[in-house]
């Protein structure tokens, strides 16, 4: 198998785990010093465990199930890739419904231990 079939079967498995929110699926293949750049607070999350706090907040204004990647693109060496993609979640930080959220994903990703692991996410909108 390809660096880049691994990567994008680690990412899809990723998106499922989000979609059934299975944290611990979510957590799976990304460093202890992982750093994630994101919309809402905190702008910046550095490690497991902050990581895994941003998901609550995530699944308190998005619709169960909606974590959808409509275009994924990686380049991949040896030992270091980067992926990024379009998707689509549901949100409903206004509270006034579930509406279609686009945002983009880029992923950095070291092989470590001779496995793919993820070591930074960046989670952005369009600006209105």
């Amino acid at each position: 198998m390809t660096n880049e079939n691994k990567i994008k079967n680690l990412i899809e498995n990723w998106a499922l785990a989000v979609r059934s929110k299975n944290i611990e699926g979510i957590l799976a293949h990304h460093s202890e010093d992982f750093v994630m750049y994101d919309v809402p607070e905190p702008f910046q999350s550095v490690g497991l465990e902050a990581y895994r706090k941003t998901w609550d907040l995530f699944y308190k204004y998005t619709k169960p199930g909606v974590f959808d990647i409509h275009e994924l693109n990686i380049v991949a060496g040896e030992n270091v890739a980067f992926a990024f993609a379009k998707m689509q979640c549901s949100d409903n930080s206004d509270g006034k419904g579930f509406t279609p959220l686009d945002f983009r994903l880029t992923i950095g990703l070291k092989k470590i231990n001779d496995q793919w692991t993820v070591i930074h996410e960046h989670h952005s909108i369009p600006s209105k």
